[in-house]
């Protein structure tokens, strides 16, 4: 047995310059550090992030060195579903809302790659013991969000991410593929929106455009991967994340106040139109039925996030209504390791695909890689691959996948 010997933590700035916690387990000769993430567009359900109120970390700083540290010290570090069954006990709210979302899933995390570090193993190899997860694939399909709007983009585009999906299983040639269609929808914008809208970079890597029509940033798309000579073999998808720009009962989509049955048409009409593989929260987080309704009208992926929040019950909630058919898993939402492991276990159980998500504010931590590899899910979201925080977790991907 490895006892977890100390635990440390301390603010980092993430890749929006904003303070952020990195926590580290020791656990003898071995051990893990974990960087937070930090997302810009948060459902209502997710475990609550606390900050001070200048927005820095120390108050989670405490939290980790006075209140978790010395309930976990002595504790075998290998047993991850009883180091969080402690800091839930400890935190005692439904929302982690007592000690934080963050210094719970930074222990967490930092915990599993410190019991890893002391097996002798890399970090995947030890998740698969904890869990037995039913694979969707092999290794996970790249979603890489090339055109930013929402609340990661200073854009007039309400929908948040435009992503393209190379279908491979290779990483190596996933990543080759988005570099070229990277490199014609960068000539294309230059030609449609000037040189100088190139400048302009969204919070996940992807170009930001002054345009308001939803269609629009499809339409580069695609031009962009005919002209990179892989038409056919890129699909696209989107996160709509509707619930930011859901208000009084209607959506602002494209400078027009429109219902939710309005919306489900444009969705329809998107999923006709564009080779979209999934479209996730195309209606706010409460709008369950809306949901379920735009899932059975159309043959793809309708994904949830704010709708699920990594949230074993809630995905059970969406699998009963037949809402959703793909599912966002990001540990932070939730809290813990255990419990993310949970949420992607229902998952699974009711024939819902997952796909392990990054966050708008990241580090340059590579976990949701091994979390994607270890239980073969359906996807690895991380942004386009032009910002060092965003890239480290596709090189990561590449590398286990090889090995």
């Amino acid at each position: 047995m490895n006892t977890i010997t100390d635990i440390r933590a301390t603010t980092i700035p993430d890749s929006r310059g904003k303070p952020t916690l990195a926590v580290t387990v020791i656990a003898g000769n071995a051990q893990g550090t974990f960087s937070d993430p930090s997302g810009a567009s948060t459902g209502s359900h997710e475990a609550r992030e606390l900050r001070d109120q200048d927005g820095g970390e120390q108050i989670e700083i405490t939290h980790v060195e006075q209140d978790i540290k010395p309930a976990l010290l002595g504790m075998d570090v290998a047993d991850q579903s009883g180091i969080d069954a402690k800091m839930i006990e400890l935190d005692g709210t439904p929302d982690k809302s007592r000690l934080g979302g963050n210094a719970l899933i930074g222990v967490s995390v930092a915990a599993a790659k410190a019991a890893a570090s002391a097996r002798g193993m890399q970090t995947f190899e030890h998740l698969r013991t904890l869990a037995d997860i039913t694979p969707s694939r092999r290794v996970p399909l790249l979603y890489m969000n090339y055109i930013n709007g929402g609340k990661h983009a200073r854009s007039p585009l309400s929908f948040q991410e435009h992503l393209i999906v190379p279908d491979t299983e290779s990483v190596t040639e996933s990543l080759s593929m988005a570099r070229d269609i990277g490199a014609q929808l960068e000539k294309l914008i230059s030609e449609k929106y000037g040189a100088d809208t190139l400048a302009t970079m969204g919070d996940e890597g992807g170009y930001v455009i002054p345009e308001n029509h939803p269609s629009t940033p499809f339409e580069l798309l695609v031009n962009a991967v005919e002209k990179a000579g892989y038409a056919g073999r890129v699909n696209l998808a989107t996160d709509v994340a509707a619930s930011s720009f859901f208000e009084n009962g209607t959506y602002a989509v494209g400078g027009e106040q429109c219902s939710a049955e309005r919306l489900a048409e444009l969705h329809e009409y998107l999923a006709a139109h564009f080779p979209l593989l999934s479209i996730e929260d195309p209606f706010e987080e409460g709008s369950l039925e809306d949901f379920a309704r735009l899932q059975k009208k159309l043959p793809i992926r309708i994904v949830g996030d704010d709708l699920t929040v990594t949230s074993a019950a809630r995905i059970r909630e969406a699998a009963r209504a037949g809402a959703i058919r793909a599912v966002i898993i990001k540990p932070n939402q939730v809290g813990t390791l255990t419990e993310t492991l949970e949420a992607m276990r229902a998952a699974r159980e009711n024939n819902i695909d997952c796909i392990v998500s990054h966050r708008s504010g990241e580090t340059m931590d590579d976990f949701v890689a091994d979390l994607a590899y270890a239980f073969g899910c359906f996807g690895l979201k991380s942004g386009a691959p032009r910002k060092p925080e965003r890239v480290v977790k596709y090189e990561r991907l590449q590398a286990i996948s090889q090995s």
